[in-house]
């Protein structure tokens, strides 16, 4: 009986290797089966899954929010602040959500704009035709007349459009904090025409036309069409079938940009406005107030427009600047000019209008009093009027000097010729 077991006991081993073999096979196919379907899901589809339709109100009032006494977007019904995760583990139906507010606002923003500031709108390019794309940007009435005093108004980049600083504040905080509406206002009560810039208004977004694929070389064998159309329809279902059982993501619609004719870019736009209206504008003393990327833009003019720009602009006042004077390789002199005539609030943990130290050497730098990049305007609002208000005082006596010094010349001239 021993002596069977013992000889039966190697081909028990071999069968026994032999089933091991064959189960760790099918363990590694599976787990190759598995890798590979894991590869086809793409997560961030996959969670886009249960999405609810992208289609969202067109008014604040359909949106069911609306701005108070004290410029604050509440909800009509509870009064609470904006909520952006309106769905829990939606985050990019909450953000097209916002977004489609965004665009609401922007339009909300323009009308305060004509109707609140009495502001008209202006199209660019000056000559734009009727089919083609056009920007513009907003003139108080006497923007162009004003003999005395003009201010010119930059934001920064992004999404933000004319009469905005940062759609975040207008949204969660205020109006005041979030638009150049104040700035606008106190400008016309100083005796400034006004010129509001659009320089994010660069493009026309137009849906994309689909193009019929190429046949690849394969497509063009000599396989009958009969069984090419049988053999894809076959494969496209099972794709279908495997995609629409992980996944059912909405698809957006896709776009191309058709740029501005010469506002393709905010430093193409600055440019564009200054040579078509600034440089027009009758005013004596030109005031720039530039945000962020506008401060760029500002700089990138100068490069193009230096005695230009020396010969009409009285000051500057940046915000939180991006301007960078080496990489934009300015010169000597325009660094010396705005060592004169520009001041940056930048963001510090630094009481307001503190000096602080100079990164490069072209404008003083003086804290903003806040440590966030978009309340730097708001924040300076009356430090930079002020600092206006001294320029044009000093602009006002040196001409009176002036004045006085020829006067006293032509006097003496005068008494010169009597006495011969």
């Amino acid at each position: 009986m021993l002596s069977h077991f013992c000889a039966a006991t190697p081909a028990l081993f071999i069968l026994w290797i032999i089933m091991a073999q064959v189960a760790g096979q099918e363990d590694r196919e599976k787990t190759t089966a598995l890798k590979d379907l894991l590869s086809r899901i793409d997560l961030d589809e996959l969670m886009k899954k249960d999405e609810p339709p992208f289609t969202f109100p067109k008014t604040l009032e359909e949106f069911e929010y609306a701005f108070n006494e004290y410029g604050q977007l509440r909800h009509i019904k509870t009064g609470e602040p904006f909520v952006f995760n309106a769905r829990e583990d939606l985050h990019r139906w909450n953000q097209k959500r916002y977004e489609a507010l965004g665009e609401i606002i922007t339009q909300y923003v323009y009308e305060l704009l004509e109707k609140k500031c009495n502001m008209t709108k202006e199209i660019l390019p000056v000559d734009a035709t009727d089919d083609e794309p056009t920007g513009f940007i907003y003139l108080s009435p006497d923007a162009l007349s004003n003999p005395s005093k003009l201010l010119v108004l930059i934001q920064g980049c992004g999404v933000v459009r004319a009469g905005q600083w940062a759609r975040r504040l207008i949204i969660n905080q205020d109006l005041n904090s979030g638009t150049q509406i104040p700035f606008i206002e106190r400008a016309m009560q100083e005796g400034y025409g006004v010129m509001v810039l659009n320089p994010n208004e660069n493009y026309l977004e137009v849906e994309k036309l689909t193009k019929s694929p190429l046949p690849s070389p394969t497509e063009t064998s000599d396989e009958p069409a009969e069984k090419r159309e049988r053999k894809d329809d076959k494969e496209g279902k099972k794709k279908k079938e495997f995609y629409e059982k992980y996944r059912n993501p909405q698809r957006e619609t896709e776009t191309e940009r058709i740029p501005i004719r010469e506002n393709g870019s905010s430093e193409e736009h600055v440019l564009y406005v200054w040579d078509h209206f600034v440089s027009k504008a009758a005013a004596k003393n030109v005031f720039i107030m530039a945000h962020s990327y506008g401060g760029l833009s500002f700089v990138e003019l100068m490069n193009q427009r230096e005695l230009e720009v020396k010969n009409k602009v009285c000051a500057v006042a940046l915000t939180d600047s991006a301007h960078n004077i080496w990489l934009q390789e300015t010169t000597k002199s325009t660094q010396d000019w705005m060592q004169e005539h520009c001041r940056n609030w930048v963001s510090s943990p630094e009481p307001l209008d503190i000096p602080l130290e100079p990164m490069m050497p072209d404008c003083p730098r003086v804290s903003a009093g806040t440590e966030r990049h978009e309340l730097t305007s708001w924040m300076s609002f009356d430090s930079i009027f002020r600092f206006f208000s001294e320029f044009h005082a000093k602009e006002g006596e040196e001409a009176e000097e002036t004045s006085n010094s020829v006067t006293t010349r032509s006097g003496s001239h005068k008494n010169k010729h009597q006495d011969l």
